[in-house]
């Protein structure tokens, strides 16, 4: 089937193999242009207007174990993170009713480390029966790596979804972190399914890896069957060893995003960290596949202003 008879078929895409795809996106002939109108339409029949907005509070910064080479919170790298221990539990709720009242569906605390350890489990665990009480929010988590009974635990004090993130291919993956195993981050994510999870999960773009590694990581979610993808740009940060990669294209950026809806027709693709690479672009991955945003102040970088992001999605025809 020649590419613009499968784009047009709307769901072909989807059934490809990983050669296919790969060949799709790589193929100088087909234009990104062409990739967002298919993408689009995919968003258009299986999503419709619906879109969602979530946004994070960081609970726990810096020190972190793990050696990700794209972070400013890992204890290897001289970065001039602020670093604390658990935020006070008042200002993350009043970070949460912040959000509520200002639109946001869906809020979630991250904690710095490699895995959840107990110690930390309970210090979070009345702080999310809080949120539950006092908020209509949908409540996220990610405090990396985690065992099924703290799966569990999360999922008894009104947590309904786990973000871990895949982050890259597995091929990738070692370039990136040497700490700890992909096969690890696939095994939160099974564990989190298996305590009745939702799970958010998706990657980074700009980390040094090819549209190769892009595709083979979107598969990597489908074959997980992953209904939340984040999708995040990199920021580069000083004191970091990618702090001197090079910036990815926009045309790059548009095109990734849409061969993961593409790929993942029935997922909420959403743009979060480094949006501000897009720029006014924004507006054309959101009629180029992208359905959902992260809103607001993240990790270690400023994020967008809720209300202008509403505006913009109303304006495209999204609703919440």
């Amino acid at each position: 089937m020649e590419w613009k008879e499968a784009l047009q078929e709307e769901t072909a895409v989807a059934s490809w193999s990983y050669e296919a795809v790969c060949h799709l996106a790589e193929n100088p002939m087909v234009q990104t242009e062409d990739l967002m109108m298919g993408a689009d339409a995919v968003r258009r029949q299986f999503k419709g207007t619906q879109t969602s907005l979530c946004t994070i509070v960081n609970g726990r910064s810096g020190k972190c174990s793990e050696d990700c080479k794209f972070c400013a919170q890992s204890k290897y790298y001289p970065t001039d993170v602020t670093t604390y221990g658990m935020m006070p539990t008042e200002d993350i709720l009043k970070a949460a009713k912040t959000a509520e009242e200002s639109g946001v569906h869906c809020f979630s605390i991250v904690t710095s480390g490699g895995y959840l350890s107990d110690s930390l489990l309970e210090a979070l665990e009345p702080v999310y029966r809080r949120l539950k009480a006092e908020t209509q929010l949908s409540l996220c988590a990610s405090h990396g790596m985690l065992t099924a009974l703290q799966a569990q635990r999360l999922k008894a004090v009104g947590v309904t979804t786990y973000h871990h993130n895949l982050e890259t291919s597995r091929k990738f993956y070692p370039t990136i972190c040497t700490t700890h195993a992909y096969d690890e981050r696939i095994e939160t994510v099974k564990v989190c399914q298996s305590a009745g999870l939702n799970v958010c999960c998706g990657g980074i773009m700009g980390l040094g890896e090819t549209m190769a590694d892009r595709i083979s990581l979107a598969f990597e979610i489908k074959a997980l069957g992953i209904q939340s993808v984040p999708m995040n740009i990199l920021m580069p940060i000083e004191g970091t060893p990618m702090a001197m990669n090079a910036p990815l294209s926009t045309d790059e950026i548009l095109r990734t995003l849409a061969m993961f809806r593409l790929i993942l027709p029935e997922a909420d693709i959403r743009i979060a960290g480094g949006r501000a690479k897009l720029g006014r672009h924004v507006e054309n991955a959101l009629t180029g596949g992208v359905n959902a945003l992260m809103v607001g102040n993240y990790l270690t970088t400023i994020g967008s202003v809720v209300e202008a992001d509403l505006k913009m999605m109303a304006a495209l025809g999204y609703q919440l």
